[in-house]
């Protein structure tokens, strides 16, 4: 798997990933024609369990050192930490920042703190923006608290506090547009029956930052709702967002686009499987990703 695909599916940025290969000899271990390197199934583990370590107050060496302690590599001798070459410095600090901020949400979670909850989100997406405090810091802590933190009080309590703060402080950090780049909104909804809209609201706030303005459903349509919604608004972009696959009905798109509509589709989300789509439909894959394609699309970069 490349390095990109890794980072989306960590949540973190590729260059965490680069840091952490050059730091630490967690990196891929597959070489590929030319100069090309692929992570493997057990590259990936090791980086999960750092991040799990991250997660519960390790300092990334510790994380490092524990995640090669647990899933050795085949190869040689784990490398020596301190050994390896350090990083530029404007890596070193944003992986330490995000570390940072994400124990302290992780704390404040547990402790059921919903002020410091806030304050730390707002702090991590006033800094790097959106679609970076997501990766660097949010998406990690909401995943190991989906996954459960061993040796913690944590429940489902805590999710859904979390959850919650995540949801308003996203919101809080979309702002309205009085002149947006497109003269069409986005629009943007979930599939029928999917239960999050956070990603969805993620992806709404990482357009409006690049002004780029959309319609958001946070509550799922029915598929007559949605194409009568459709319809009225004219959209540039629809973007279906399905995280399980159960969910993601692909005749969905020949159904909004009826009666000639020309706006542009976009299936988002893990849900969705690219042989399965309308010749007209162009999947999307990680939130980022999404952002940069929908504003060249629409306005060009």
């Amino acid at each position: 798997m490349p390095v990109a695909a890794v980072a989306r599916r960590l949540g973190v940025a590729p260059s965490t990933l680069r840091t952490w290969d050059r730091r630490y000899g967690l990196g891929p271990s597959r070489h590929t024609d030319g100069k090309h390197r692929r992570y493997c199934a057990a590259d990936i583990g090791r980086l999960e369990l750092m991040q799990r370590a991250l997660l519960r107050g390790a300092s990334t060496a510790e994380a490092a050192r524990y995640a090669l302690q647990q899933m050795p590599k085949s190869f040689g001798a784990a490398p020596e930490i301190a050994a390896q070459p350090l990083p530029p410095p404007a890596e070193q600090l944003s992986a330490a920042q995000n570390g940072a901020a994400a124990r302290r949400l992780r704390a404040a979670a547990v402790a059921l703190d919903g002020r410091a909850v806030q304050q730390t989100l707002d702090d991590a997406i006033g800094s790097a923006g959106v679609l970076d405090a997501w990766e660097g810091v949010i998406a990690p802590v909401l995943d190991a608290c989906g996954a459960g933190w061993p040796g913690t009080p944590a429940g489902v309590e805590v999710q859904a506090m979390l959850s919650e703060c995540v949801l308003a402080a996203v919101v809080r950090a979309t702002p309205v547009l009085d002149h947006p780049r497109n003269q069409r909104p986005v629009l943007l909804s979930r599939v029928p029956d999917e239960q999050d809209a956070l990603s969805l609201h993620v992806l709404a706030a990482g357009l409006a930052a690049r002004r780029i303005g959309s319609q958001l459903f946070g509550l799922p349509l029915p598929g007559p709702a949605l194409s009568a919604a459709v319809r009225r608004s004219s959209p540039a972009a629809v973007v279906l967002w399905a995280d399980r696959a159960g969910n993601a009905d692909p005749e969905l798109f020949p159904e909004v686009s009826r009666g000639g509509l020309r706006s542009r589709l976009f299936a988002a989300g893990p849900g969705w499987r690219a042989p399965e789509l309308p010749d007209r439909v162009e999947q999307l894959s990680g939130l980022r990703t999404a952002a940069d394609r929908i504003e060249y699309v629409l306005v060009g970069k």
